[in-house]
């Protein structure tokens, strides 16, 4: 099982791989806001667990096991953003919400969040009846 480092890695390598086609060392270090040295080491270490295929200088590829664990993770990340917006957390704690929860639920936990989700969507009362229960404590605050 991954790392929660290691998972990380291959969620931001996954989004870089997505967005600009390649995945550079320093690109994946100013994502992650760590020392390019630091992103080496866990790109080796990726490559022998075979997430990952990496030659110096000549960049990184993803294993099909890296390319499906990459979209689950990215999956997740977007999932549980989904699910906080949609529960009317504040846009600018959402991002390091979701950074502080996403290694510590299961996978049947995130399955059982997109479940709820897809009811939130589908009931757009149950989503007005939150923003007033919101509305009625800040207003008492």
């Amino acid at each position: 099982m991954p790392t929660p480092s290691m998972e990380d890695h291959i969620e931001v390598i996954t989004t870089l791989i997505e967005q600009k086609g390649y995945a550079r060392v320093s690109d994946i270090a100013e994502a992650l806001s760590v020392l390019p040295s630091s992103v080496t080491k866990m790109v080796q270490k990726l490559d022998k667990d075979g997430y990952l295929i990496y030659e110096r200088y000549r960049g990184l590829v993803l294993t099909p096991k890296g390319e499906k664990l990459g979209k689950r993770l990215v999956q997740r990340h977007d999932l549980l953003e989904q699910l906080l917006r949609l529960i009317g957390v504040e846009e600018e704690r959402i991002y390091g919400d979701v950074e502080g929860i996403e290694h510590h639920l299961s996978w049947n936990a995130i399955d059982r969040i997109a479940d709820l989700v897809q009811v939130l969507e589908d009931s757009p009362d149950v989503i007005d009846k939150l923003r007033q229960l919101q509305a009625e404590q800040s207003s008492d605050t």
